[in-house]
């Protein structure tokens, strides 16, 4: 680091030869090893060769982002009366908590075992503007399931707003320049949140049903995306957060399944999470290198984010994403893999 502390690197294995890499600088996925259907192994995530590549990025590789996780509009909201101004990093609003999110902490190593990591953050009253001591934990476990669980903890000592997610880029043909539009995608979701053209929501939840956002039955990604719609123009692409059929609070709920024809490589999702967000590599643009010094190109990759819904603390009738004192913050992302 520059401050001349070590970020480290952590590898876990499973008795089929799925691999999962992390490091505690921004508590990230730096690597997803799987193999295809004829038993070639291949690194399924992007991400950078060195800590030097983290150090830089600028779109989240791989990397656990909050304390709030996609947009508050106009960097500000209020909360019990009181109104709180953020750092704006994306035109006037603050994405996944601002330049100096959690995607730019070194996190400490709390606890390691055999298949399993917890890396734990403090986040000071008054850090990206937010309010209270956040003390938050992500424990990834790979299982022999071909399942990798994230488990995300946090309390706080004053009144806050959290909304965590992990930022993975997926490229299931393991190649890192291959596009994504050929895959097949499942998002079971009967409803999605249109955005206005800087994506931050109308404040309307709108039916998938006859639109490009309909991924009740697996579907191409390829075969709507350049379609006459508002959204996907705002985007470039698709960019969106689908509202999940949820069962119950805390219950795991299927939210995804994505297939790579080409590999035979499938990666299915679910998460106690309200909602998620597909977003299409619409920004990746070949100008900086990641693995391998390869640059990545327009849409080779795409995100899958287990969250709440963007700018929840300015929309009253979205699910809360307040954090009180004496309450626990608990939410469980599984990606298991198939080929």
């Amino acid at each position: 680091m520059p401050d001349g502390r070590n970020a480290e690197r952590f590898v876990l294995t499973n008795q089929h030869g799925v691999e999962l890499e992390l490091t505690n600088y921004a508590a990230a996925i730096i690597g997803i090893k799987v193999p295809d259907r004829r038993g070639n192994v291949a690194d399924v995530v992007f991400g950078f060769d060195s800590l030097d590549g983290y150090l830089t990025d600028k779109v989240f590789m791989g990397a656990i982002v909050g304390r709030f996780a996609n947009r508050i509009a106009n960097a500000r909201f209020s909360l019990d009366g009181t109104e709180y101004q953020l750092p704006a990093n994306n035109k006037q609003n603050t994405l996944h908590g601002g330049p100096n999110g959690f995607y730019r902490k070194l996190w400490d190593v709390k606890k390691t075992a055999d298949n399993s990591v917890t890396f734990a953050y403090v986040s000071r009253d008054g850090e990206e503007g937010l309010p209270g001591n956040l003390a938050v934990e992500a424990t990834y476990t790979l299982t022999d399931g071909n399942e990798i669980r994230i488990d995300y903890f946090a309390t706080t000592d004053k009144a806050t707003v959290v909304n965590l997610t992990n930022h993975a880029y997926f490229n299931l043909q393991g190649d890192g320049t291959s596009g994504i539009l050929g895959y097949e995608l499942e998002i079971p979701a009967e409803f999605y949140i249109p955005t206005d053209a800087n994506s931050i929501p109308t404040g309307e939840i709108r039916p998938v049903k006859g639109t490009v956002f309909d991924f009740t039955a697996p579907r191409k990604i390829g075969e709507r995306i350049g379609d006459n719609d508002d959204q996907i123009k705002f985007a470039n692409g698709y960019d969106v957060c689908w509202v999940l059929r949820k069962k119950q609070n805390g219950v795991l709920t299927h939210a995804a399944s994505l297939t790579d024809p080409a590999s035979g490589r499938t990666l299915e999702i679910s998460t106690t999470e309200p909602g998620i967000q597909f977003y299409s590599g619409n920004f990746l643009d070949g100008s900086f290198k990641g693995k391998n010094g390869q640059c990545y190109p327009f849409r080779s990759a795409l995100c899958l984010e287990t969250q709440h819904f963007p700018d929840s603390p300015n929309r009253a009738h979205f699910p809360s994403t307040v954090l009180r004192p004496g309450q626990e913050y608990r939410s469980t992302t599984v990606y298991k893999f198939s080929w």
